[in-house]
């Protein structure tokens, strides 16, 4: 007999994905635990058996969303061909630009799940973890184009430090001015920059500015 799925993981995935509509529909603050019962179909009793507050939804939501996003560096790093880190630090912001488009509506979450961290030490681990694994897989790709001559000797990690608060601030800055605020141009702007003083030598025939184009 084949095992039965995991009816509880399988709800909270439904209640999730209606927490995601609630609150790009309501607001973090209007969003009340009776919207989300009422969008995924439970009782606010059953809901509760599954997540005790809608701080628990929001911190559920959040660290499936950068498990996403750090999976997804994973795969960048693991694809097996012949493309640059330089290269694929840009596809990595080309990415990360078609979530931030995604999660327009849910920034407030975002920033709510850090002030979550704040009050709630399982959060905060979580989110220390989650850096700490994120750094990690970026420094070994600037290590990789260290050992290959593309970039020059520098602190891999410290390098790696900075690609993070480029995204960070980036994504704070979108946050409060989303109108005027272009994340894609300014991102890939970020990124050449330091590329520019990391990169040893130019790539063969591509000037590190047409990756950009």
């Amino acid at each position: 007999m084949s095992p039965r799925p995991d009816v509880s993981e399988e709800r909270k995935n439904q209640i999730l994905e209606a927490a995601i509509a609630v609150f790009a529909r309501l607001g973090f603050q209007r969003a009340r635990m009776d919207d989300i019962a009422d969008e995924v179909g439970l009782s606010k009793g059953a809901l509760y058996l599954y997540y005790k507050s809608k701080d628990a939804i929001i911190a559920a939501l959040l660290k499936y969303l950068f498990t996403q996003e750090f999976r997804r560096l994973q795969r960048l790093i693991e694809a097996d061909d012949e493309t640059s880190v330089s290269e694929r630090l840009l596809t990595l912001i080309h990415q990360f630009a078609s979530t931030m488009e995604w999660m327009a509506s849910l920034m407030p979450i975002a920033f709510e799940f850090y002030a979550i961290a704040g009050r709630d030490k399982e959060v905060r681990q979580f989110l220390r973890g989650y850096f700490k694994e994120y750094r990690s897989e970026l420094a070994h790709l600037i290590q990789r184009g260290i050992e290959s001559g593309e970039l020059r000797e520098v602190d891999a990690e410290a390098a790696a430090i900075t690609l993070a608060a480029i995204y960070e601030g980036l994504a704070l800055l979108y946050f409060v001015d989303q109108e005027s605020f272009q994340w894609a141009k300014q991102a890939e702007m970020s990124v050449h920059f330091l590329l520019e003083g990391l990169q040893r030598k130019q790539l063969p025939g591509r000037p590190l500015w047409s990756l950009l184009q």
